[in-house]
């Protein structure tokens, strides 16, 4: 006798699945880790996907919250005592991306255009603090998309905190390998065999400096850049552009000090995947204090960031001489 099983309905593996749509942009977030699952402007894809019922591979389009990216062996001192966090990254050893990968984030408010969500980091292993990570994401009226996010210290004590995301851009069906990148960094953070970073280098005169912008090729990448130069808004900007002349940019206010390159082979589907990550801290913040954020008790931290499209394919040289 054969048996069916039950099919008990309810969410998706990734939770709540909230669509926005406006200025000819849609968007997915999805509860899971306050996610940005899916970005399509005029039906182009600019970010790399994933469905509903699977977990973010790579960690794409996560909220990274206390801390971005990771924290040596798992390792602090407060006042004097070792924390132990858990350990997340078993393959190299450390507490990778936060506390917020496995949290169901809530919706606080929800249009056609935006979502409001917040998800709670409570005192656990190794991070004795109480706080609140609010993310907006808003489609704005051209469709590019802006990203809001705040770290809120709801405990009576101060906290140390940072924050990132990990989106993974990408213009439409071009192979990333293909593209060109741009980031305004004049600095590499140099890190050891296990990504944690030992020091820093100018990129000037390397193969590291993409100010100009370099073709991403075929090599992996996973590296941090510091030293950003703002554009005349104030704000950073790194930019993806393809062989026919569109563009994917994001951009990110100047609490976004560093911005992390991830290039993998690793990502279903696609040869080569890459991530450009804002983050207010590098790796192993916690213990060396650059880019940390000790907030008070009722105090937050806060900062945007975002990302826009130029979808319009410059003529090719042969339609340039046939005019």
């Amino acid at each position: 006798m054969s048996m069916t099983a039950p099919d008990f309905g309810g969410p998706a593996a990734t939770g709540t699945q909230f669509v926005l749509r406006h200025g000819g942009a849609e968007a997915t977030v999805t509860s899971l880790a306050g996610a940005l699952r899916r970005y399509e402007v005029g039906g182009t894809p600019l970010v790399e996907s994933f469905g509903a019922d699977e977990l973010p591979p790579a960690a794409c389009g996560i909220q990274l919250s206390p801390w971005p990216n990771r924290v040596r062996d798992g390792r602090w001192e407060l006042e004097g005592a070792v924390q132990q966090l858990d350990i997340t990254e078993p393959s190299r050893g450390h507490a990778s991306h936060g506390l917020l990968r496995n949290t169901a984030f809530v919706a606080t408010a929800h249009t056609g255009r935006e979502v409001v969500l917040r998800g709670e980091i409570h005192p656990q292993h190794g991070y004795p603090f109480r706080l609140s990570h609010q993310v907006t994401y808003t489609l704005e009226d051209a469709g590019s998309l802006t990203v809001r996010q705040r770290l809120t210290n709801r405990g009576t004590r101060p906290a140390p905190a940072a924050f990132g995301a990990h989106p993974f851009l990408r213009l439409g069906e071009v192979p990333s390998e293909e593209l060109t990148l741009t980031l305004s960094a004049a600095t590499r953070i140099v890190a050891d065999d296990r990504l944690i970073p030992t020091g820093a280098r100018p990129v000037r005169g390397t193969m590291e400096d993409f100010r100009a912008g370099r073709r991403v090729g075929p090599e992996l990448m996973d590296a941090a850049f510091t030293d950003l130069t703002p554009g005349p808004d104030g704000r950073h900007h790194h930019t993806l552009t393809a062989p026919d002349g569109r563009t994917v940019e994001l951009w990110a206010e100047p609490a976004f000090g560093y911005v992390h390159v991830f290039v993998t082979d690793r990502f279903p589907g696609r040869h080569r995947a890459l991530a450009v990550e804002p983050m207010t801290a590098p790796a192993n913040a916690l213990n060396s204090g650059d880019g940390l954020e000790w907030i008070g008790p009722g105090e937050s931290l806060a900062a945007s960031w975002g990302i826009t499209g130029a979808l319009a394919a410059r003529p090719s040289e042969h339609q340039e001489a046939a005019r």
